[in-house]
C-alpha cells in the first residue's frame, strides 16, 4: 500500500504514529506564571543533542480555555522552563489521568495523586517518584506547519536520578521500564535490553 497523506489514506485509523514507534513519552511538568501546575504527556518526544544536553517535544493540538495550543505550551510561553518526567510502567495509569482535556486550573498532580517536588535549576514542579527527570531551560520554540502545531527546544540544566535506578553507575531502565507510546490506544513496555558493538570498537 502507498498513500500520499495530503490525499488520505482511506484506511479506518490514521497509521502515521504506528508507523513510527515505539516513542518515548515526556511527562512534560510546567508551572504558569500565576504559580498553577501542570502535567501532561507527549509522544512526540526525544533527546536530541549531547553537548549541551538537549530535548525537544512538540504539542499539537489545543484547548478551547487556551486559545492556539495546550496548557504546557501556555505555561511555557510565559516562564520559559518545563520538566520532563520519565514514564515508568507501574506509573502508566496516572500517566493517563493527566492525559485528558482538563480546565487549565486544574492540578494534574492532584487529580492522578502525584507527589510534587520542586526543581533545582528552574521554578517548575517535578514527579517526585519519576524514575529520572530533567529540568530545561527553552532554547526554541517552533511554529510547525498546520493548525497547533508546535515544537519546543530545551536545554538540560538539572538531571534527577532514582538511587534504585543506577546499577554499577549506569542508569538501568530494567529497573523501572520505560513505557513506550505506539499507534492508536497503544502502548508497550521496555522489559529486555541487548547491547551492540559499533564497528570497530
Amino acid at each position: 500500500m502507498f498513500y500520499q497523506p495530503s490525499q488520505g489514506h482511506g484506511l479506518p485509523h490514521n497509521p502515521f504514529n504506528a508507523i513510527v514507534s515505539p516513542r518515548p513519552i515526556g511527562w512534560i511538568s510546567t508551572r504558569g506564571a500565576d504559580g498553577s501546575d501542570n502535567l501532561a504527556p507527549y509522544s512526540f518526544f526525544n533527546a536530541v543533542a549531547y553537548v549541551p544536553p538537549q530535548v525537544m517535544f512538540a504539542s499539537t493540538s489545543a484547548k478551547e480555555d487556551r486559545g492556539d495550543t495546550k496548557d504546557s505550551m501556555a505555561n511555557i510561553r510565559d516562564t520559559g522552563v518545563f520538566c520532563v518526567n520519565i514514564v515508568e510502567y507501574a506509573m502508566r495509569d496516572a500517566m493517563n489521568t493527566t492525559s485528558g482535556p482538563w480546565d487549565k486550573d486544574k492540578d494534574e498532580f492532584t487529580l492522578a495523586s502525584l507527589e510534587k517536588a520542586d526543581c533545582t535549576t528552574i521554578n517548575c514542579p517535578r514527579v517526585a517518584a519519576a524514575p529520572a527527570s530533567l529540568e530545561c531551560k527553552v532554547t526554541q520554540m517552533i511554529r510547525l506547519e498546520g493548525e497547533s502545531n508546535f515544537a519546543v527546544f530545551g536545554e538540560v540544566t538539572g538531571v534527577h536520578m532514582r538511587d534504585d535506578c543506577l546499577v554499577d553507575g549506569m542508569f538501568d531502565v530494567t529497573k523501572f521500564n520505560p513505557l513506550t507510546r505506539l499507534g492508536y490506544r497503544d502502548y508497550s513496555v521496555i522489559r529486555e535490553v541487548f547491547s551492540l558493538k559499533r564497528p570497530g570498537e
